[in-house]
């Protein structure tokens, strides 16, 4: 595996595959930059070394034309500038004659960022499909290529794989290589007690992961819409929450298979996700869903976590979209946050969860990629790593 620091950079052209798929409100500001803020170590690194860097993202997926509008890095090359207090080069295009002659052009330490990546997905799904001819062309612009983008590397896109076949030397960024250190700790030797907290809906996205951990873990908290799959598993009353059906099965062999699996013990119970109007209880009314889990289930959680040596999180434990629904989250990010402890967030919404209730600090890392981190917590090699 090569890294950003065996790699012959001085004065080269650069191209980096950056994650920049940042979450816009409707106005088009970004609404949580970290992604951006977790690229700059590379970015810097490489104008350390009088490179010219040109820097790839996509942002979202690219499905219509009136995408175009709405998913342009234009926003992106804007907070990159004040963040890094330079001028960005910025060309609404993926490849042409401009974008050939900005290169040359260029200054080291000068920064190029191109458009969305996905914005050849209209053509055929290009991007998406690790077009050669794409691949080829992305890999002329430069002399060097590094794959930072953690968040992607479970995808073989042009802009990750493709250019890595067609460029003379590849390697790893510091942010890749940074989820990759903190991934292999929790799969190889996580310091014991080792907590796994799961939650959000689907298990059947998480089964493998789940499988790879479980073994590992000496405790399985489980909260969010998953809980009440495995509660309906024990054939307890869950009224009209949330259920992954497809998973049934799977939850009550669990259940036989593991005895260190905590479920809920009381809930956060409403009519509709939009309610004002909640019940705390110990079990779930047959006409109510429930939206949380209630004040006793936070105390036993933390009873599970207070000794913990390794924490890895993944999934809120409410309905999180509904500030009213986000205590258990919220309680929990907090108690963790106060615990030394190698705690892991594993990307996607609890993330975001921690990062907009202000504990982005107080984890000892918080992953950039949901769907990457779940897949190399599987075992599977990543294509945008090999």
């Amino acid at each position: 595996m090569k890294k950003i620091e065996d790699l012959n950079l001085l004065n080269k052209v650069v191209i980096i595959r950056v994650d920049f798929n940042v979450p816009l409100d409707k106005n088009l500001k970004i609404t949580d930059d970290l992604r951006i803020k977790e690229s700059l170590k590379t970015i810097k690194y490489c104008q350390d070394k009088n490179c010219k860097i040109i820097l790839l993202s996509h942002l979202g997926k690219v499905k219509t034309k009136e995408d175009l509008e709405t998913k342009s890095l234009k926003p992106i090359a804007k907070r990159l500038g004040e963040l890094l207090k330079q001028d960005i080069l910025f060309i609404p295009k993926t490849r042409g004659l401009e974008i050939e002659e900005t290169i040359k052009k260029m200054q080291p330490k000068d920064i190029l960022l191109l458009e969305n990546t996905r914005f050849e997905d209209l053509n055929g799904k290009l991007e998406s499909n690790c077009d050669e001819e794409l691949s080829k062309y992305w890999a002329s612009l430069g002399d060097v290529f590094i794959n930072d983008a953690f968040g992607t590397c479970h995808r073989n896109h042009a802009s990750n794989v493709g250019i890595s076949k067609y460029i003379k030397e590849a390697g790893l960024g510091f942010l890749v290589l940074k989820e990759i250190e903190n991934l292999n700790m929790l799969i190889n030797n996580p310091e014991k007690p080792f907590v796994l907290i799961l939650g959000g809906a689907k298990i059947t996205d998480k089964i493998k992961t789940i499988e790879n951990l479980v073994k590992k873990a000496d405790t399985i908290l489980i909260g969010g819409a998953m809980a009440y799959t495995f509660l309906k598993a024990k054939n307890l009353e869950i009224g009209q929450s949330l259920v992954d059906e497809d998973s049934l099965t799977y939850a009550k062999e669990m259940l036989k298979k593991h005895k260190n699996i905590i479920l809920p013990i009381d809930h956060i119970i409403a009519k509709t996700t939009d309610s004002k109007e909640y019940k705390i209880t110990d079990t779930i009314l047959k006409d109510y869903m429930g939206l949380d889990i209630g004040p006793k289930t936070i105390e036993l959680f933390e009873k599970y976590l207070k000794n913990a040596r390794t924490i890895f999180w993944n999934g809120p434990m409410g309905y999180y979209e509904n500030e009213q629904y986000q205590t258990g989250t919220k309680e929990l990010g907090k108690f963790i946050s106060n615990l030394n402890t190698n705690s892991i967030v594993g990307g996607g919404d609890t993330a975001t969860c921690m990062i907009k209730m202000g504990y982005k600090d107080k984890f000892k890392h918080i992953s950039t990629g949901g769907g990457a981190s779940l897949e190399y917590l599987e075992g599977k090699r990543l294509p945008g790593i090999n």
